[in-house]
């Protein structure tokens, strides 16, 4: 089932658009509520070379299924959201981009049932990648309207996230995840369970400060151990400019590169 969306939704929801990857992809954000970012471009950027079915859980606007699409040409990719405007505007960022033809939106839960997700076309062992962002609410910090707090908030509880990814990735499929460094325990425990090959890669404002976030990938199918590895710095030292490879990710010119090794 693709999301079909009356122009006039559009331009309810329209401000002016988001640039990504360096000018190659537009994207219309809402203007209240969670707004992707450099979460989302991380996530988009973190899929291995040759991948050709990406499925994106909880995918909002469509920001990490997107660049995702952008990076890898024969890439094509299921957007699943459960918010029904959400998943509209979704559609018309992949249309306006021009990815009408790799790309469907599907609005369903990203923990729905087997048989829900059935019912819809959303397959089991069928994907390469599997990534998410799942939602979050930072306790340290405050949501200012209802709309942004709905988008963020979640009880630390990622195993029905994990779960559904699994499922729905193939024998040797992987699964990607980006998320608060605090859940950390949280994913490991579910990744752990299901999967084999686990990497975690922690990404540190600056150097020498803790990370805040951390991307965990896992491989469907492995018994290999896991890995721990050097963490992403964002910025520099001083200054709000973005450290290498970080600008260059940001700027469409490279991908995340974290699979050697594997």
């Amino acid at each position: 089932m693709s999301v079909n969306q009356p122009p006039e939704f559009v331009k309810r929801q329209q401000q002016d658009a988001d640039a990504f990857l360096g000018g190659k992809l537009s994207i219309t954000q809402p203007e209240k509520g969670f707004r992707a970012g450099l979460d989302s471009v991380l996530l988009g950027a973190s899929l291995p070379q040759g991948a050709r079915q990406l499925l994106d859980l909880g995918a909002g606007a469509g920001v990490a299924g997107l660049c995702a699409l952008a990076h890898n040409d024969g890439l094509e990719a299921t957007l699943v959201e459960n918010n029904a405007d959400m998943a509209m505007l979704a559609a018309a960022n992949v249309e306006a981009n021009g990815f009408a033809e790799r790309a469907t939106i599907l609005k369903i839960s990203a923990t729905a049932t087997g048989a829900e997700r059935k019912a819809l076309g959303l397959g089991t062992d069928k994907f390469d990648v599997v990534i998410a962002n799942p939602p979050f609410f930072d306790a340290g910090t405050h949501a200012p309207d209802p709309a942004r707090a709905a988008a963020r908030h979640t009880d630390g509880e990622v195993s029905g996230w994990v779960r559904t990814a699994v499922s729905c990735a193939h024998a040797k499929g992987e699964v990607i995840f980006i998320h608060l460094a605090q859940a950390l325990p949280q994913l490991l425990a579910a990744f752990n369970s299901r999967m084999g090959a686990i990497a975690v890669l922690p990404i540190a404002p600056r150097p020498g400060m803790a990370a805040t976030r951390v991307l965990v990938r896992g491989c469907k199918g492995s018994n290999a151990p896991m890995a721990l590895l050097p963490p992403l710095i964002v910025h520099g030292e001083t200054g709000n400019g973005f450290s290498e490879p970080v600008r260059s990710i940001l700027r469409g010119e490279a991908r995340l590169d974290w699979h050697d090794g594997k």
